[in-house]
C-alpha cells in the first residue's frame, strides 16, 4: 500500500543519551517541512526529551503519547517508553543510561516488526554500555539480524556512492577466515536485490574488493583473492549478475572507479568505511540491507566528546531519515509493480 508522505511513521530510537543523538534528532525535526515528509515518534520519555530541548534551546514542538494508537500525524511525537527520571551528564559513558538507550530501540524494534511504525531510524548507542544479561549483542544490526527476517548486512549509502561490507565488527586478523563461498554469494545476492528493489536499480552493477594488498598479486600476497573471492563472482556473473572483481583496494576510491558502479563491496570494515567517509562528507548513511523492514542511522557514534555543547552536525541524521523514506516508498513501488501481470501482445 502506497502511503501519503505524511502518514509514513517514522520511529525514532534515542540512542545514548549521553551522547549528540537526541540533540541531531531535535535539530532535523526543527524545520517543519520535515513533518511533510513523515510523521517521527520519538521512543523515549517525554520529561527527558524536554529537558534535552530546554537545554539546546530547539524550537520543535514535542507530543507526548502513552500507546502507539495515540499518534498524531504531523506532530513529533514523543512515546513514553519508561516513566521513571533519567539523570544525564553528558559526554560521560554511564551504564544506567545504556539500559535506557537498549529499552528505546528494543520497543521501537517490537513496534517495527509488528507495523505500527514504518521505519526505524536509530540514534547512536555505546556498544559497551549498552551490554546486560537481557542484550548481549555487540550493537543494532546484530538484535535487528535476529528479529526481523533476512540476512543483515551493512551498507553504507551517500547518493550513488554505496558501500557494503562483506565481514563488519570482527577483528582484522579474523577476516580472511570469515571469508568463505556461501558467505561473499549471500552478500552480493542481498546487495543486488536491496539495488533492485530498494534503489530502484532494474541491473545493477557491483564491484568487489580484494582482500590483500593488489588483490593478492596474482597469490605473490596472499591467495584468498584468486581461490575464493574470484571464483563466486565468476559463478554469479556467468549465471546474470553484474558482478565485478576482486579490484585492489588501494586505488579504487582514489581513482573513481567506484563511480562506474552502482554499490562496492569491502572485504571488511576499514576497507570501506574509511573511503566512504572521506568521500560522503558528513552526510553518509548506515542501512541495514536484506532484511524485511527498514532501518538506518547516522554514520557517526555517540560523539561524547561534543556532546551538550550544541554544535553537533544533524545532517547525517537527517539524511538517515530520508533515506529511509525513500527506501520503504521504493520497497512498496517494488512490491506493487511485481504483483502486475506482464502484458501480452495481442495477436
Amino acid at each position: 500500500m502506497i502511503k501519503k508522505a505524511e502518514n509514513i511513521i517514522v520511529g525514532i530510537s534515542i540512542g545514548d543519551l549521553n551522547g549528540i543523538g537526541s540533540e541531531v534528532v531535535l535539530k532535523t525535526f526543527e524545520d517543519s517541512r520535515m513533518l511533510e515528509f513523515c510523521t517521527p515518534v520519538i521512543f523515549a520519555n517525554v520529561k527527558i526529551i524536554s529537558f534535552v530541548k530546554k537545554t539546546f534551546e530547539s524550537t520543535s514542538a514535542i507530543h507526548g503519547i502513552d500507546t502507539l494508537e495515540q499518534i498524531v500525524v504531523g506532530k513529533i511525537n514523543v512515546l513514553n517508553v519508561w516513566r521513571e527520571n533519567v539523570d544525564l551528564n553528558f559526554g560521560v559513558n554511564d551504564d544506567k543510561v545504556g539500559k535506557y538507550a537498549i529499552k528505546s530501540f528494543v520497543t521501537a524494534t517490537k513496534a517495527l516488526k509488528e507495523g505500527k511504525i514504518d521505519v526505524l531510524v536509530t540514534a547512536p548507542i555505546n556498544k559497551y554500555n549498552i551490554q546486560s544479561d537481557e542484550f548481549k549483542f555487540p550493537g543494532h544490526t546484530d538484535y535487528l539480524n535476529q528479529e526481523l527476517e533476512g540476512n543483515a548486512l551493512m551498507f553504507m549509502v551517500q547518493d550513488t556512492l554505496r558501500v557494503g561490507l562483506l565481514t563488519d565488527h570482527i577483528p582484522v586478523n579474523d577476516v580472511a577466515s570469515h571469508l568463505t563461498e556461501d558467505l561473499i554469494k549471500q552478500k552480493i545476492e542481498t546487495i543486488k536485490k536491496s539495488l533492485i528493489q530498494d534503489f530502484s536499480i532494474n541491473k545493477p552493477k557491483i564491484a568487489v574488493l580484494g582482500l590483500n594488498p593488489h588483490a593478492g598479486d596474482g597469490g605473490v600476497i596472499g591467495k584468498e583473492d584468486d581461490t575464493i573471492i574470484k571464483p563466486v563472482i565468476k559463478k554469479l556473473f556467468e549465471k546474470g549478475t553484474m558482478v565485478f572483481g576482486p579490484y585492489p583496494a588501494d586505488g579504487f576510491f582514489g581513482n573513481s572507479q567506484y563511480e562506474k558502479f552502482d554499490a562496492v563491496i569491502a572485504a571488511y570494515h576499514d576497507q570501506g568505511l574509511i573511503p566512504f567517509k572521506t568521500l560522503s562528507f558528513g552526510n553518509g548513511v548506515n542501512y541495514t540491507a536484506g532484511l524485511n523492514k527498514v532501518r538506518t542511522s547516522p554514520d557517526h557514534g555517540t560523539a561524547y566528546d561534543i556532546a551538550g555543547k550544541g554544535i553537533a552536525n544533524h545532517n547525517s541524521f537527517k539524511e538517515a531519515v530520508y533515506l529511509a523514506i525513500d527506501i520503504y516508498n521504493s520497497r512498496n513501488e517494488y512490491a506493487e509493480i511485481s504483483k502486475k501481470p506482464l502484458k501480452t501482445k495481442e495477436k
